[in-house]
This record gives C-alpha cells, sequence and structure tokens, in this order.
C-alpha cells in the first residue's frame, strides 16, 4: 500500500500583510517512489537461515565465506553472518601460508581464537582447505627439497647454460625456422617411454640444410677458449645426417660449424659434443640444426649445454625425486597433523583436497611444471605424484575424527562439464587406493547470464556419484560489469540466477546428498579487493543493505 508525505508552507508572504492572520498548513499527497517501497519489500524479510525447513532438510547448512577479523572482532558482519548463516569458512587464515611459519612450525592461536568464538555463538566450521597448490608457504616448501650446498673446493665443474626437455609447450630456449614444423610426441614418446619429445617434420627435402632449422638459445654467448658440452637424446623416423651452425642469434649465421654433425636413426641415441671456442664462433648465442636435406620427423629430448669451470665452486647436489617426494610428503603430514588436531574439537568437516583439476586437460591433475609460479605457490602433486590426494584424505582420517566428513572441491565445474567428469573419474581413483570420500564440492564462482542447462547436467553428474554434494563458494557476477553501471533489471537476472541455482540444487541433489550451500562473497567485492574487484556479487551490498539477490535465495530457500 502506498503511503503520502505532508509538507508544510509558511506563508511568508501573508504574515507581512496581516500579522494578526492564522497560518495554516497545506496537505500534498505524494506517492513514495517504487525504490523505497521495493528496498522496504526487502528489508521487511527475515533472516536467510529461517526461511529453511529444518524437519524436510535436517543437515542442511547455509554457509558463507568471511575473514578471521571480520568475525571475531564481533562487529556487522559477525552480527550478519550469526542471524544469516548456519556455517562459516574462511578465505585465507585456516591455509597453509598464513599458518606455517619459515621453519615449519604452525602457528595456530587465530585458529583457536575463531574456533572460540565461533562455538560461542552456534556456528559451525568448514575446514578450509588441506591440500592446495596456492596459499601456501612456498618458501618453505622449496626449501626442504633445494639442492644440498658445501662450501668445500670442488674442484672443476660443468656448469649448466641451458636445457629442455619438453614437457610443456613453453619454448623460451628454443625455435624453428623455414619448413620445419614443430610437434610434440604424446606423454610417454619421450626418451625410454618418459614424458615428452619434441618433435621437428622436414616433409621434402630442400634445396639447402638451412632451409629447415631448429635453434637452442642461450646465454651469455660464447668466448673464445671457452669449453662447452652439447647433450641429448635424438632418433628419426629414417636415418639421417645433419650439421649445426654458429648463430649469434637465431637466423644470424657466423660460423659454418658449431658441435659437428649429428647421426640419427629410428632407435634413440645419445648424441654428446665437446668443443672450445674458436674466433670464429665467438660471440654466438644460438646452435643451428641444419634439418632440410632429410625429408622425415626427427625427435630431440633432454638436451643440456654445459660450460666448463675450471676453478669450480660450491658444491651442490640435488636431490633425488625419491628424496623430494619422501620430504614434501613428510612436510604435508606435518601440516594436515597440526591443523587437524588442533581443531578437531569443534571442525568436523574439512575440504581436504582443494581444485586438483587442469582447465585445459579436464582428466588430468594440474602441474606447476613449465609455469612461472606465484611466491605462495606450490603443486604438492608435483612431487608426490597422482596418489598426493591418496595421502592427504589418509592423513585427514588419520589425525581427525573418525566421523569427520571430507570433501573435495574444485571449481569451473558448470562451465566446463568435462573437468566435472575428470573430477569424478579422480575421486573414483582415489577410492580404490582404500580412502574414503565423503562428499564433492562445486565452487559455483559464476555470471547471471551463465547458461543455465549446464547447472543442471553439473548437479545430475555429481548426484549420480552417490556423495554428499555441496555448493561450496556461490557467488554471482554481471556480466564482469562494476558496481555502479548495473541496472535494475540485471539486479532482477542476478536474482533470477541466484534463485535458480539454489532450486535446482534442491531438485536435482537428493536430499540425503544435500550438504550444503555456501555464499562465498555475502557482500558486493569493493573496488580495491583481490577477488572480483568492484563487481556486485553478493546478497548485500558494501553498506550492509540487502539487495535483490537476497530475495531470490529466500525464495529458493522457502520451496519445500
Amino acid at each position: 500500500m502506498k503511503k503520502n508525505y505532508i509538507s508544510a508552507l509558511t506563508l511568508s508572504g501573508l504574515i507581512a500583510l496581516a500579522s494578526c492572520s492564522k497560518q495554516e498548513a497545506l496537505e500534498f499527497n505524494v506517492e513514495k517512489p517504487a525504490t523505497i517501497t521495493a528496498q522496504e519489500q526487502i528489508n521487511s524479510y527475515q533472516p536467510l537461515k529461517s526461511y529453511l525447513d529444518r524437519q524436510a532438510r535436517p543437515g542442511f547448512k547455509l554457509g558463507a565465506a568471511v575473514s578471521l577479523n571480520d568475525y571475531v572482532s564481533k562487529g556487522l558482519m559477525y552480527r550478519l553472518i550469526n542471524s544469516n548463516f548456519d556455517e562459516i569458512t574462511l578465505g585465507y587464515e585456516m591455509k597453509h601460508g598464513a599458518v606455517v611459519q619459515a621453519n615449519g612450525e604452525l602457528s595456530l592461536k587465530s585458529v583457536e581464537q575463531l574456533i572460540a568464538t565461533a562455538k560461542d555463538a552456534g556456528i559451525t566450521i568448514y575446514g578450509h582447505t588441506l591440500a592446495w597448490h596456492a596459499n601456501q608457504n612456498a618458501t618453505y616448501l622449496n626449501k626442504l627439497i633445494a639442492p644440498t650446498v658445501s662450501s668445500a673446493p670442488s674442484g672443476p665443474t660443468w656448469d649448466l647454460v641451458t636445457s629442455a626437455d619438453f614437457e610443456t609447450d613453453d619454448a623460451p630456449n628454443y625455435e624453428t625456422s623455414g619448413t620445419a614444423v614443430k610437434s610434440f610426441t604424446t606423454a610417454g614418446g619421450g626418451f625410454n617411454g618418459v614424458g615428452r619429445a619434441l618433435k621437428l617434420t622436414n616433409a621434402s627435402v630442400q634445396a639447402n640444410d638451412w632451409n629447415a632449422q631448429f635453434f637452442l638459445k642461450f646465454s651469455p654467448v660464447v668466448a673464445v677458449g671457452e669449453k662447452y658440452e652439447l647433450s641429448m637424446k635424438i632418433r628419426s623416423d629414417a636415418n639421417a645426417s645433419f650439421g649445426t651452425q654458429a648463430h649469434t642469434s637465431p637466423g644470424q649465421y657466423k660460423h659454418y660449424d658449431f658441435f659437428g654433425t649429428l647421426s640419427a636413426t629410428p632407435t634413440w641415441t645419445t648424441y654428446t659434443k665437446e668443443i672450445t671456442v674458436t674466433t670464429e664462433m665467438a660471440t654466438c648465442g644460438a646452435i643451428a640444426f641444419n634439418l632440410g636435406k632429410n625429408a622425415t620427423s626427427y625427435y630431440f629430448d633432454n638436451i643440456t649445454l654445459k660450460k666448463y669451470n675450471e676453478k669450480g665452486g660450491v658444491t651442490t647436489v640435488e636431490k633425488t625425486a625419491a628424496e623430494k617426494k619422501t620430504l614434501i610428503t613428510n612436510a604435508m603430514d606435518q601440516w594436515i597433523k597440526g591443523m587437524v588436531t588442533a581443531a578437531k574439537g569443534y571442525v568436523k568437516v574439512w575440504d581436504v583436497v582443494n581444485e586438483p583439476m587442469d582447465d585445459n586437460k579436464p582428466a588430468e591433475l594440474k602441474t606447476g611444471v613449465g609455469r612461472t609460479l606465484k611466491a605462495d605457490e606450490f603443486y604438492w602433486q608435483d612431487y608426490m605424484g597422482k596418489d598426493y590426494a591418496v595421502k592427504a584424505f589418509q592423513l585427514a582420517r588419520q589425525y581427525g575424527n573418525p566421523t569427520d566428513i571430507h570433501f573435495i572441491n574444485d571449481y569451473n565445474l558448470e562451465y566446463n562439464l568435462n573437468k566435472c567428469r575428470g573430477l569424478i573419474d579422480y575421486v573414483a581413483y582415489i577410492e580404490k587406493q582404500g580412502v574414503k570420500i565423503d562428499g564433492i564440492g562445486t565452487q559455483m564462482h559464476i555470471d547471471s547470464k551463465l547458461d543455465r542447462s549446464k547447472v543442471d547436467e553439473m548437479f545430475r553428474l555429481l548426484a549420480a556419484t552417490g556423495k554428499l554434494i555441496k555448493v561450496s563458494e556461490l557467488d554471482m557476477g554481471i556480466s564482469d560489469k562494476k558496481t555502479p553501471t548495473v541496472t535494475a533489471a540485471e539486479y532482477a537476472e542476478q536474482k533470477d540466477m541466484y534463485r535458480y541455482v539454489i532450486e535446482k540444487y534442491f531438485e536435482i541433489i537428493p536430499k540425503a546428498q544435500q550438504y550444503g550451500i555456501c555464499i562465498w562473497s555475502p557482500l558486493d567485492s569493493p573496488a580495491n579487493s583481490s577477488w572480483r574487484a568492484g563487481e556486485p556479487i553478493g546478497l548485500w551490498n558494501e553498506s550492509f543493505v540487502r539487495k535483490p539477490a537476497f530475495t531470490g535465495v529466500v525464495e529458493a530457500l522457502s520451496k519445500k
């Protein structure tokens, strides 16, 4: 019902004319603006969790993400969380990077403070997260596996200048020209059936051998009198021989010979050549392999270029892959033991393994090999192998409570259904190794214009696993728009999509498998945020005012 507003005007002109005349108030009927009416209707709703039918869904958890400081300071966010939600997930403060110190010890005071605060408020905690590649104390972990260094005199050494094993598509130190077509073998096509190899194909015999070239680049450039050793694994589909040239840079020829002539056969062989730099070779920084005289495919693997160091230096001894695996496995044990033991009195649910699957190869695990890693990135799987997750679940079960609930969690499962299938297959693999996974989390950092059919199919795939299913990090942008540019119609679309996701979760996921839904960003994201900066992703705006999206969630939660 619309209300009227009354305004009073002082008739100052009449007072001036007749000071004894009586003042009267004039009434004006003004309709309340529709925006105010709509906001009053949103504000009239009860807190979110009051709309859940607890008898129909007795175990369902409505959760929210929050920072430790925002919660334990007991300010507005603390009150909003306690009023509207059942459970909290910390965005950062329970992760390896926040807890593990430079010496490997765990600092758990903030976690203990969180537990005490949540316990007093009757809010449960979702442990997040035990095995991830980001937000790690990577400095400490990399220090564990660093080479052993001795200051004792070592004598002459051969120091590595550059190398290439072709396990990733990154090519910072090699390139091709002319008719040489570059590709890679499949996994297992490398030397001795391990990893990949570089494949260079010259389809027909060229007029000049340099019409098809492969370049290995390095720095600094060579100087007269220096000694170098080139070593590589080579083979070809047909018997072939090819020479090398010295180039100052790829394509800038200087000398006809650099590291001799190589012979290749269909069987892998090792080519090693040691040279002393002559005046004709000096200032060169690239080796050219001339492939144009043979119509065949060449395969290269495990290339190294080393420089002789007569004085030597400190001795460095690389740890073996087995030694690194043992060290990193022990570090995982120490981390999970410390965190789970400290929290097990109150935390009964854990995100044990987070974001394992590769986006571009969704049936495979992520890897840090061949990438420039951020300061807080560390890929446990690169040292522990495919069973890193098996170990993480074993440790979480070993040190936690027997009835703890353990999740595996990943993102973009609704955008990339093959990634969803890849995660489900990985769950099956882990369980074949003898450990139990209780649930699968789907993050759902989505957009209001998301293809709804993909949401449906993702939920159907997850439901078919029989596992508990959690929407673990739900937030929603509006076509990457920033908050000041969003229209009322777009906010209505966001409301509809929030409602749709939750309704479909309730509809497709069987009740016995419904663990819960976590709103990852209750408030819109500030412009200076590291997460979806300036986007209107929340159910409240930055001033804690409810948005239309709030009502979309209410409507979905209210359905039987």
